[in-house]
């Protein structure tokens, strides 16, 4: 069996090796001529996956290592008998974690409290239905809305999106669809957002063509947000200078890139492509996982609950040291930039998961701990 798979999906080798020839590319190396004599194909959500890729191919299974399937053509591929598997949760816990960093971030920023905010979550599939978990956790209020879960379970839980008009925060977490009653193509429009409480906190880690980009800066030059994140853009790797300009916190299109997150993704398309070609294959990555950049952090006797977070929150992930890097970018000249944000996804940093950095608690304070277990934190007595 021969595999062609995208060189940035982690542990690809150690994983598929035994199962046959395994030949990793870049991502814009993976081309007609490289995959005319695969028998499958592994991708990331930066190749597009259709007709003018396979159509003189001999591939019968592709996979993508991510959640979002909207590189894919899926109705070519079942046309041609081609299977497909994508990696759905597989970067759930990293993308909830990303959020929750940025609000961290943002109310420090603005003197607020986490558990003082009202979040709207708009798509509560795996990962806003994380997060949404996660955000109650820490005391947050949470609106979900989600039409199709709505329509299918009637469950009052979820609301309408106009429903969500006085939240202090909005995060999006849909799919990017261009039809249908749910279509989701610049939902977060000028419309939209004049519908929105002043001063509201938008966050987009979906698809960049979920928010239109043109609404967003009149929008910010408006004075109506009260925050941008953004970790998603129209025309990746082309992104818009003067929209990242107006952002309070910047990414290229990593929320999703934990460590494990990208590894649970290799797992899940090894387990479907073996499950496709009828081979078994068992495999633990657990030795090959590096260790987190900091995988221990000390809170001192009486931290406030507000701060015993944040500082757990930031030592397992600081966004704002993404945003820096991405903001370096501007300086580069226009045509520079596409090439130096790839670069940014391709060379990302080692990031761990909140369960692989330890916090050492002084002093007994039961909610403290209480609410750093919930969020998976390992919690122990620090040394006397």
């Amino acid at each position: 069996m021969k595999i062609v798979a995208d060189a940035n999906i982690p542990l690809v080798t150690q994983a598929f090796g035994p199962l046959g020839e395994v030949v990793v590319h870049p991502a814009d190396a993976i081309t007609p001529a490289a995959v005319a004599d695969a028998d499958a194909l592994l991708v990331r959500s930066v190749t597009r996956v259709d007709a003018a890729l396979l159509g003189a191919s001999r591939v019968r299974f592709v996979a993508t290592a991510t959640i979002g399937v909207d590189h894919v053509d899926t109705e070519y591929l079942a046309s041609r008998g081609i299977a497909f598997a994508s990696a759905q949760g597989s970067n759930a816990r990293s993308v909830a974690e990303y959020v929750l960093s940025a609000l961290v971030v943002m109310a420090g920023r603005t003197g607020r409290r986490l558990r003082d905010l009202t979040v709207g979550v708009v798509g509560v599939g795996n990962v806003g239905g994380r997060l949404a978990r996660m955000l109650e956790t820490v005391g947050a209020g949470v609106l979900r809305n989600d039409p199709p879960l709505a329509r299918q379970t009637g469950d009052p839980v979820y609301v309408p999106l106009d429903a969500l008009a006085d939240a202090d925060v909005i995060t999006f977490h849909v799919p990017l669809t261009r039809t249908g009653p749910d279509a989701t193509h610049h939902m977060v429009n000028a419309a939209l957002v004049a519908g929105l409480r002043r001063g509201v906190w938008l966050i987009n880690t979906s698809r960049g063509a979920v928010a239109d980009t043109a609404a967003l800066r009149k929008a910010s030059d408006a004075g109506r947000l009260g925050a941008l994140v953004l970790d998603v853009w129209e025309n990746e790797p082309g992104i818009d200078a003067g929209l990242l300009r107006r952002t309070d916190l910047a990414t290229p299109h990593i929320a999703g890139y934990s460590y494990d997150g990208k590894v649970g993704g290799t797992r899940m398309v090894l387990a479907a492509l073996c499950e496709h070609f009828g081979v078994e294959r068992t495999w633990d990555p657990e030795p090959l996982m590096p260790p987190a950049p900091t995988p221990r952090v000390a809170l001192a006797a009486g931290s406030a609950l507000e701060e015993a977070l944040g500082r757990a929150v930031l030592a397992a992930y600081d966004i704002r040291e993404d945003d820096a890097r991405l903001r370096e970018k501007l300086a580069l000249a226009e045509a520079e930039r596409p090439a130096a944000f790839k670069a940014l996804r391709r060379t990302y940093p080692v990031r761990r998961e909140f369960p692989q950095t330890t916090v050492a608690l002084a002093g007994a304070d039961p909610e403290v701990a209480r609410l750093l277990a919930a969020l998976d934190f390992p919690v122990e007595p620090a040394p006397r």
